[in-house]
Order: C-alpha cells, then structure tokens, then sequence
C-alpha cells in the first residue's frame, strides 16, 4: 500500500507515442505510487503517428455527436489547452475554414454546422465569399464554415511534457525495448522483448498504434480489425508564399471516406503544409514512396477488408495515387481552395502514415475502439483525432481499467468503453 493507502498497480504501457505517454501519466496522476513503465521500441519517443502529423488541435467539427470522437475530443481540447499553457508549449488559435465550392457541397455544410453544435464546438458561424475573403484573402467558396478556435500545436513537444511528467511522477520510460511475446498467467503479464529481459506486471494497455493489430493479437486478439497502413504526402508552400494562408483551409469532407482531403495547414514552428493525400504505404511504417517491406504488403494485401475497400473506392483510390505521382495534379486539387496557387509554390514535405483500422468485410472503422483481452487493454483503432484526445482518451481509459480511480470521468458522460470493445 502507498502512503495514500491505494494499492501499489504494475502497469506497463506499449508505444511511446502522445496516447501511451499520456495513459501513463494519467495512472500516476490518480494511482499515485504504482509502477508504471512505457515500452517504446524506437530510441526516442513519438517517432511515428505523434510526430508525423499535421498538428492540428481539431475542435470536433465532424464526429458523430455522442460518439467516443466526438464526447473525448471537445473535453481533451480544454485539457490540451491548459498543459500547454503550463509548460509554455506554443498553442494557437488560427482558425479553421471549411470550404462549399459548390450547390451539393453547400447542402453538407448544414450537416457539419448541425453536429458542430451539438457537439459544443464554440463559435462556429456560416459565411458567404465575403466572409471567406475576410478570413482567408486568397481562398475562394460558395460558402464556409469557420471554427476559430481550431489551433495548432507541437505534439511531439506535448508528448516531451508528457514523458517528462510521467518520469517526474516515478515512472519509467524504456525506449529500444520491442515487445514480441505477450503470457498472460492469473494477475499477471510477461512481455518478453527482443532485447533483454521479460518483465512482469499486473495489467497492460497496449497503444501500438501502425502495430495495434500485431500486438493485440500477441495477447490473444483475433485479426479484425486490421491495421492498413495509408501515407499521408505532403507539399510546403515556399517561403516567399507562405501568406497565401493564415490558417487551416479544408475541403468539404465525403462523408463515406474517413481522410478529410488535401487541405492547407499553417505550421506551429513556421510554414505552411499542403496535403495530406492517402495512398497505400508498402510497409507499416513506410514514409517514403521507396520504403517496401513485401511481408507486410502481401499481409496488407490478403486481408479480405483490404480487397473489399479497394473494390469500392477504387476511383477514389486512383485520384489519391495521381496526387502522389504528379506534383501538377496535387497543386491543381488545391487551388480549387486557393486559385492563385502555382507548381512553383511548392517543395516536398514529410509525410506520415494513418493507422486505419480496417474489418474484414471492408468497412472502415471510424470511432476509437477498445478491445479488452484479460489484464490486456489493448486500443485497436485511434485515428485523427486521437493527438488531440489523448488526454481524455486516457482519462476514460484509466477509469474504466480502475473504477472509481477518480470522479473526473462522470456516469455518464462518455459512451462507456465496452460499447466500442470487440468480442
């Protein structure tokens, strides 16, 4: 027992992203005096989703209301908010224009304002061209939707933070430790690594993220979902063109595709990104056009979700790769936005790659899903925006492995986490 008089919880964490930091420090933060370990099996944290994306603080515009997403995201964005003014992380609010170019995309418009408020996304308005010129000079529309206190932030600066609370609270960040083999014995859990030594805790969390399917099943989950990994291409307005955009430009999403299109992405730490695209990665972590891995593509392939997505969005799907291929043809998708945009305008820049959980009969799973495996808490689908819900993602987490571990999470505000576990 700790001083406090709660029990003393072995807890190991897998992924040294934003969302396994910041379970780790939510379990110190309530169960203060646990053992708390988080196993990374890159040499740094956040190496891939955390620090490959386009560090948007969304503000819940889109998600089905009641909806993990939706409920998760606007309570995290306040929490997200207030550690970054704690630990003089830059945050800031540029704005978001979600752009109509058309009669059918204006008639969406009405969706998307309609599940903004009933989401509690605060000071969300329509506007006509006018209102788009005034917020965006070089941006063009039918009409808009503007959310302006949609931010951008550093995340892998919030995941620094996080760690560097999770060590300040007696915890331990392992880096370099790659799992490979999950035992599960009577209140207990062996995690042999690659490398080393198996340790022994009493409960895991596993936040694998472009590996979420692999691990889970390491503690005796079945395949579906799967884990399909798409890249996300970028291109970087030049310098000189950087005013061009202020803020966040986005198109009008398609409500059957989970990718939002490309957009225009002003930049914490300067410049501003154009994209992303999504076309399939050949290998799970596969950021470069040239980074191939056949196991994991022929895995990729042969997963039955994965024909059946490709069957139905395979114009959709060819569009995607046209982007990826031809500079001319992604500038010509965003000056749809942004008409005085040229090729010249533009350089490469990082891309990232999505973790889509994928069932087997091709949907694309959508809301953040839970699968619990014994003392094994394993998260197999936590897509954008899961950087922005980190916090509140491990605050019902850590409630729901520990009941009652604090008030903060209330009956009833959040669908609970077995609606969205997979049996």
């Amino acid at each position: 027992m700790t001083a406090s008089g709660a029990a003393r919880d072995r807890v190991a964490i897998i992924g040294g992203g934003i969302l396994g930091l910041a379970v780790a420090r939510r379990l110190l933060e309530v169960r203060p005096g646990s053992e708390v370990v988080v196993l990374e099996k890159e040499h740094d944290i956040a190496r891939h989703q955390t620090g490959h994306n386009s560090g948007v603080v969304h503000a819940g515009l889109y998600y089905t209301p009641g909806s993990l997403k939706a409920v998760l995201c606007r309570r995290s964005v306040g929490m997200l908010r207030e550690l970054c003014q704690d630990k003089g992380i830059p945050y800031d609010e540029v704005g978001k224009l979600v752009v109509a170019r058309d009669p059918a995309e204006v008639a969406k418009l009405d969706d998307i304002e309609a599940r903004a408020k009933a989401n509690g996304v605060p000071d969300v308005a329509r506007v006509g061209p006018a209102g788009i010129r005034d917020i965006e000079p070089f941006a063009v529309g039918r009409a808009a939707i503007h959310s302006p206190h949609t931010a951008i932030v550093d995340f892998v600066a919030v995941a620094r933070a996080m760690r560097d609370d999770v060590i300040a609270g007696g915890g331990e960040v392992r880096t370099g430790f790659e799992v490979t083999e999950i035992r599960q014995g009577v209140g207990r859990v062996v995690l042999v690594p690659r490398h080393g030594e198996p340790i022994t805790v009493e409960r895991l969390v596993a936040c694998a993220g472009l590996q979420a399917d692999r691990v889970a099943r390491l503690a005796g989950a079945d395949d579906d979902p799967r884990i399909i990994p798409f890249r996300g291409e970028y291109h970087r307005l030049t310098p000189a063109r950087e005013h061009l955009v202020r803020g966040l430009i986005y198109p009008v999403p398609d409500p059957r595709y989970p990718f939002l299109g490309v957009h225009f992405t002003r930049r914490i730490n300067g410049g501003v990104d154009i994209g992303p695209n999504a076309v399939l990665a050949l290998r799970r972590e596969g950021y470069r056009r040239t980074d191939l891995e056949l196991s994991e593509l022929r895995e990729t392939l042969a997963w039955p979700g994965f024909r059946r997505l490709a069957r139905t969005y395979w114009r959709t799907g060819a569009s995607e790769v046209l982007t990826s291929v031809s500079t001319r043809w992604f500038v010509r998708q965003a000056r749809r936005y942004v008409p005085s945009l040229a090729v010249s305008d533009v350089e490469p820049a990082p891309a990232g790659v999505r973790a889509q959980a994928v069932d087997r009969d091709g949907t694309l799973v959508d809301d953040f899903v839970v699968q619990e495996l014994g003392n094994v808490h394993a998260i197999r689908n936590a897509p954008s925006p899961a950087a922005t819900s980190s916090l509140a993602i491990a605050e019902h987490l850590v409630e729901r492995i520990f009941p009652t571990s604090s008030g903060a999470v209330a009956s009833g505000a959040v669908p609970p986490i077995g609606s969205e576990v997979l049996r």
